[in-house]
């Protein structure tokens, strides 16, 4: 055997190391060790805690986004979505104090309200987009519009609250938690974690794939790509339910600026997870990874004060167009 062959033999017998799927975490680790160096409290319990609690949102969101691009789509709507359902709940709740009180039968029913708000919603742009053939770009950028337009005509061009003792009932809900690790932590970890089965494990998750590699051959692989491509939105529009419902008690009102942004942020974690803009592939834990990303950044950049926070949404998008530009690079690589 010469050496070439057996080098060649070594190579195949050892697991290849994906630089691909190396490169955020070793950004995420780079981002904690920049962080700490330039501010003592950064690693403290407080900070980690609020970075985890305040990212915990958009991540809920970028689970069911890693399936919607996944499969081939996109969804501009979230953050609109997000602020109407919002706003759906807060009405909903006031309106059933004189009938529930203040108290756990409430809050629960302000859930329901808000996950079936977000599955409805998700139920819409995805039948327009499999059923009526309209392309997603379009179908979500019109609702993105649609849905912020409701929530400003919802609260009068100004802020619907909630009421003020229903709210103090509701706070624990973002406040408090087990072990001293918030329930928007928790929810987003067990999120994270059937997001990551679902894909990897499981039928739907194979389909997802299928689907966003090539719809004609996912089609004569037996595969109901309509249905599928429904059911990606409608998980998406339930998981903006829940990080709705995680939410509202934070801050315990709605608004037209609710949400904003919130569809770039969703939408740059997927992609800097590793998850192809164009479809075929996804992974859920790199998508945990590009949120924690965008936190760190957020939470350096307010810390240090390196540049003006108002400039995060330019900083988001640049991230995005280099993310996906470092995909093409590497497709051409390979």
């Amino acid at each position: 055997m010469t050496d070439t062959s057996a080098n060649a033999t070594r190579t195949r017998g050892r697991p290849r190391i994906s630089l691909h799927a190396l490169g955020p975490v070793l950004a995420l680790i780079a981002l904690v060790i920049l962080g700490a160096s330039l501010n003592s409290n950064f690693l403290g319990y407080g900070n980690v805690t609020n970075v985890l609690a305040r990212s915990a949102f958009i991540g809920i969101i970028a689970v069911g986004m890693t399936f919607v691009i996944t499969a081939g789509g996109i969804d501009l709507s979230v953050g609109s979505m997000a602020a109407f359902v919002a706003g759906v709940m807060i009405l909903a709740m006031n309106a059933l104090i004189p009938v529930l009180g203040i108290g756990v039968p409430l809050v629960l029913a302000g859930m329901a309200v808000a996950l079936v708000a977000g599955l409805a919603a998700g139920m819409i742009n995805g039948v327009l987009i499999a059923k009526v053939g309209i392309e997603p770009f379009i179908v979500t950028l019109g609702s993105m519009g649609i849905y912020r337009s409701l929530i400003t005509w919802l609260a009068d061009g100004g802020t619907l609250s909630l009421n003020f003792e229903a709210r103090g009932f509701y706070r624990p809900v973002y406040y408090d938690g087990i072990l001293g690790i918030s329930w928007p932590i928790i929810v987003f970890a067990a999120v994270a974690i059937l997001g990551e089965l679902a894909m990897r494990k499981t039928p739907f998750g194979r389909h997802c794939s299928a689907l966003g590699a090539n719809e004609q051959v996912a089609k004569y692989s037996a595969v109901k790509v309509d249905r599928v491509r429904i059911a990606t939105y409608v998980l998406l529009g339930m998981l903006v339910g829940l990080a709705t419902i995680m939410y509202v008690p934070r801050l315990g009102s709605a608004s037209g600026s609710t949400g904003v942004l919130w569809e770039l942020e969703a939408i740059a974690a997927v992609i800097i997870g590793g998850t192809v803009l164009k479809g075929g592939f996804g992974r859920v834990w790199g998508t945990v990874i590009g949120v924690l990303i965008l936190s760190l950044i957020d939470n350096i950049l307010n810390l240090a004060s390196i540049v003006s926070p108002y400039l995060n949404g330019a900083i988001q998008g640049v991230i995005v167009i280099l993310a996906v530009v470092l995909q093409r690079e590497g497709k051409s690589a390979d």
